[in-house]
């Protein structure tokens, strides 16, 4: 399990397992937020608590953040999928390092292509360190 939690600590979550990957997306938001996703399902392998605002991004997620502190936490898909479960991720930043140091990134092209790449090698410690 791998837990994090915003600057002020008001806002927290916890991923289930350890993600196989984590995604650096180069959309307009993401490359912005400075954020790494490790994507589940919300109540199964991810749990938020805390008061969170939202951004809404198009007709698809809200990038959700502390109110207090300004960190965003999560994304969160705007519908339920067919079997009735939401998708959502955790900013992985707000993990503690040696927690999520391993995970090998994933890139995806969510400004031109929205195509995922190839893993070239690096792991979130290189991001970090």
């Amino acid at each position: 399990m791998i837990q994090g939690a915003c600057l002020c600590g008001a806002v927290q979550w916890r991923f289930e397992g350890v993600p196989d990957g984590a995604t650096a997306c180069n959309c307009t938001a993401c490359r912005r937020y400075g954020v790494l996703w490790a994507y589940d399902y919300e109540g199964e392998g991810i749990t938020v608590s805390g008061s969170t605002q939202a951004y809404i991004r198009g007709k698809a997620l809200s990038f959700n953040f502390c109110p207090t502190c300004g960190c965003v936490t999560h994304w969160r898909a705007l519908k339920q999928d067919e079997a009735g479960r939401r998708r959502i991720a955790v900013n992985l930043r707000l993990a503690e390092p040696e927690a999520v140091a391993g995970i090998a990134i994933d890139h995806f092209d969510g400004l031109d292509t929205f195509e995922d790449l190839p893993r070239d090698g690096r792991c979130v410690a290189d991001y970090w360190f």
